[in-house]
């Protein structure tokens, strides 16, 4: 498989980590957004990031102008339409991505693969209503945050699926630093899954917002469970909102299943605009 051309459709947090990856890989990527300057305020972002790693010796000064290159924000309308991988990375509303991915089907190449980073939307939904060939050639690729870091990668399959095209991926992030994991198209796939009871249970033992229970949680689960990050900060990292909304994602698709109810908790701090890092206070406050 040869993926020379990525386009990345989202320029937020996980689609700007995306599109660093890739131009790291030394792939062309076209970065869009609905609003043209949030995605050149990514392009900064990524920037800001690549040269703070080559003061730390990550890259050489080579390599971060050939990595500036290979990344180009582009206008929505102004995109290539020769790509060989879409990857969607926008707003987890449903019908806002099916109508994307029926528009991608229709202006890409045949060869082209659309992929989506959801965590919690059907793959097999998105996938529904697109001709019988790109049908073949759509899955899901489930990045993690910091995507540049983060070495797993879920490829999701549907039924309608070539599996060689899911195992040539593999096969192609295998070689570069990933460690892929092919799963079927079920409710929070892998990981989103088996980190329902992380985050669950952690604020069923908080009960009330309590300052030093979650710091108490937090530093029991990094010093004795060996986590790199406990589950409040990990939910300010990734976000509460998003967080809250992949539970409830999950909790329906499992028939409101009481192991993946959301907490009041969750409900509350996105209510009080408190979601974590990105507006500076969520279970922990933190400067600009």
């Amino acid at each position: 498989m040869e993926i020379n051309k990525v386009l990345v459709v989202g320029s937020g947090t996980m689609g700007r980590g995306i599109a660093q990856w890739f131009a790291q890989q030394g792939v062309n990527v076209e970065l869009i957004d609905a609003v043209f300057e949030v995605a050149l305020s990514a392009q900064e972002t990524i920037h800001h990031s690549w040269h703070k790693l080559l003061d730390k010796g990550k890259f050489s000064a080579s390599e971060v102008e050939a990595f500036k290159k290979n990344l180009k924000p582009v206008e929505m309308s102004e995109h290539s339409h020769d790509c060989d991988l879409v990857i969607e990375a926008i707003i987890e509303n449903l019908d806002i991505k099916r109508e994307l991915f029926q528009k991608i089907d229709l202006n890409m190449k045949e060869e082209c693969i659309i992929a989506s980073n959801t965590s919690s939307i059907p793959i097999t939904t998105l996938a529904r209503d697109l001709s019988e060939k790109r049908k073949k050639r759509t899955l899901g690729l489930h990045f993690f945050n910091p995507a540049p870091i983060m070495k797993l990668v879920e490829i999701i399959q549907t039924p309608w699926l070539d599996k060689q095209v899911s195992d040539e991926l593999f096969d192609w992030f295998s070689k570069r630093s990933k460690k892929p994991a092919i799963c079927q198209d079920s409710p929070g796939f892998i990981v989103n899954r088996v980190a329902r009871s992380f985050y669950g249970e952690a604020l069923h033992i908080l009960e009330n917002h309590n300052q030093e229970r979650i710091e108490e949680l937090d530093r029991v689960m990094t010093s004795v469970g060996g986590f790199r990050m406990g589950p409040f900060t990990l939910m300010d990292l990734i976000g509460i909102d998003v967080n809250y909304d992949v539970t409830q994602s999950v909790w329906k698709s499992f028939y409101n299943e009481p192991r993946f109810r959301p907490h009041r908790i969750q409900r509350e701090m996105v209510e009080s605009g408190r979601t974590g890092r990105k507006t500076q206070e969520g279970f922990y406050k933190y400067e600009k």
